[in-house]
């Protein structure tokens, strides 16, 4: 892996002179897409060899930097890292050398990941053992693969999935509904023959009260179809297999069939209202799922 970084960033070395060149040539010694500046007084330019001719050019002014060919070198850095640790285990690896006992583990996405954060720590059962082992951005598969090391390795009683969203929006690529739901039950599976209790949360739904212009509306990065098809199936499947089906999606939606208003500062992310409304919810999905 690193001597294919290593080639990532020799080839971006090699176009990036290609480009300094081509400025050179072309009397443009600036990075590309550099703002034009003053040019600062220029030193005397070295001479050609006499006998040249009477007019020698100047040799070209050496570039001292380069912004863009750093910014592309971090970008393959960046990029390699998460090629190597694609589910991002790192992120709680030594959290989970040392955690005490835990009853229930969350596992998700940036609504599990922000949910256990400081900023909503009275919305997230304080007192009890419960862990939240969210990563934002994440989807289904990613999740699948953190499943033995972030839950079941805890032993906990219970584990609660809310896992879907970012497979919708195509986070890591294109998602079938099939797909997505094929991961949930090995997740699902993976616990149980673990022996921890499984609770299915339902994707929560989205709206478009609160369009960010250059991402579009939620609905239609995560349409509302889509999201219910999936709990359709997560209910009923739960339901099968001696789960316990966690409904936020029903007490979360308006009039419109939408993610209410107030409940979300960006269409997608709950609020502490929206986080006020989900933990009762998710305690009772727990209890029914420990006393079965």
């Amino acid at each position: 892996m690193m001597k294919r970084f290593h080639v990532l960033a020799s080839s971006l070395i090699v176009a990036a002179v290609g480009i300094i060149a081509l400025n050179v040539a072309t009397g443009n010694a600036q990075a590309p897409g550099a703002s034009q500046a003053p040019a600062p007084a220029a030193a005397p330019a070295a001479q050609a060899p006499a006998g040249a001719g009477s007019n020698p050019a100047p040799l070209p002014p050496a570039l001292t930097s380069c912004p863009e060919l750093a910014a592309a070198v971090r970008t393959v850095a960046a990029s390699d890292s998460r090629n190597r640790d694609w589910p991002n285990l790192a992120r709680y690896r030594e959290v989970n050398r040392s955690v005490g006992a835990v009853d229930v583990v969350f596992m998700g996405d940036s609504i599990t990941d922000s949910w256990a954060q400081a900023r909503f720590a009275e919305n997230f059962f304080p007192g009890k053992p419960y862990a939240g082992r969210g990563i934002s951005g994440q989807t289904t598969p990613q999740m699948l693969l953190r499943m033995r090391q972030d839950v079941l390795n805890l032993k906990p009683k219970a584990v609660v999935i809310l896992a879907g969203t970012n497979d919708l929006s195509q986070n890591t690529g294109p998602a079938t509904d099939e797909e997505i739901e094929g991961n949930l039950q090995s997740m699902g599976e993976l616990a149980t023959n673990a022996g921890v209790k499984v609770v299915f949360s339902s994707i929560l739904p989205t709206s478009a009260y609160h369009v960010n212009p250059t991402l579009g509306p939620q609905t239609s990065l995560r349409p509302l179809a889509r999201i219910r098809a999936i709990n359709d199936w997560m209910k009923n499947y739960a339901a099968a297999h001696k789960h316990t089906y966690l409904d936020y999606y029903s007490a979360m939606i308006d009039g419109q069939g939408m993610l209410k208003a107030e409940l979300s500062a960006d269409d997608l992310h709950p609020t502490a209202a929206g986080y006020a409304i989900m933990q009762p919810l998710a305690q009772a999905a727990i209890d029914k799922a420990l006393a079965r």
